[in-house]
């Protein structure tokens, strides 16, 4: 019997490094690597890969929380990198890049699908202050999982993009009480609260709401500031909203954490 659908783990989610691993028979895919080569190897040991099997890294922005590893790996293991021109010129004159060999620099323009083996990509631009940030939604075999943090906010465009998919990894980023109380300056938090900055608790149950549809059986929350936010309520906003919603929280699907330093397990879809 083929095996049908794909693999994937969170490696790790959070305001201090992201990077999320997928797998199909015919490949394995990094989507960034926001921590050091060392620390990305060490998170995929969690769930027994190894850095050396990976086939390519899809970039989804320029910022430090999404490539501080890229470099490192794509010299050390050969891995082809993925992002779009805007990204890449962002990216020239990172610290984290470095010198890559040309050969292993691909375009991956914002909103078309490439296939990658025997699973398709489709990228899609986010609303964040970054060059061109895109995220990812993933298909194979009538299943598919998206990738959506960084973003300000959801358009009726992105939402319509990422709809009723068997996954999602949504963007549960700041309780907006604690960040206005907390300690980051004004311009700061006037940042992360915009158009251009991260979606809220309950930004991201708001988003949920509007995109998950009856396949939808996992939902993960991401990219958790550590300063903003506090897991068990980012938890309890999102599961309360979807029940305020009459969606079948806890019965038809699950609302899942993650870490920024634990991979989640390798999960089939």
């Amino acid at each position: 019997m083929s095996e049908t659908g794909f693999k994937y783990s969170i490696l790790a989610s959070g305001s201090s490094g992201n990077s999320f691993y997928l797998e199909t028979p015919k490949k394995k895919i990094l989507v960034d690597a926001g921590l050091s080569g060392k620390k990305i190897t060490s998170l995929l040991g969690e769930i027994n890969r190894k850095p050396e099997d990976i086939d390519a890294i899809l970039i989804t922005h320029e910022h430090a929380d999404h490539i501080h590893g890229v470099g490192v790996l794509a010299r050390k293991y050969g891995m082809d990198l993925y992002a779009n021109e805007k990204t890449w010129q962002a990216m020239e004159n990172s610290k984290y890049l470095g010198n890559v060999d040309s050969s292993q620099k691909h375009i991956f323009e914002m909103g078309k699908t490439k296939t990658f083996g025997d699973i398709d990509i489709e990228s899609f631009g986010v609303s964040h202050d970054a060059a061109a940030p895109q995220f990812y939604r993933f298909m194979k075999d009538d299943k598919s999982f998206v990738m959506l943090t960084d973003t300000g906010y959801v358009s009726d465009r992105m939402a319509g993009i990422v709809e009723n998919a068997d996954g999602y990894l949504i963007e549960s980023n700041h309780d907006v009480e604690i960040l206005r109380a907390g300690s980051y300056a004004w311009r700061l938090k006037q940042r992360i609260l915009s158009d251009l900055g991260h979606l809220s608790n309950e930004d991201g149950a708001e988003a949920m709401i509007r995109a998950m549809g009856n396949r939808t059986k996992k939902i993960y929350l991401g990219h958790l500031s550590k300063e903003n936010n506090i897991k068990e309520l980012a938890h309890m906003t999102m599961v309360n909203q979807l029940a305020q919603a009459d969606l079948g929280v806890g019965v038809d699907f699950q609302v899942y954490d993650t870490s920024p330093d634990t991979a989640t397990t390798l999960t089939d879809i």
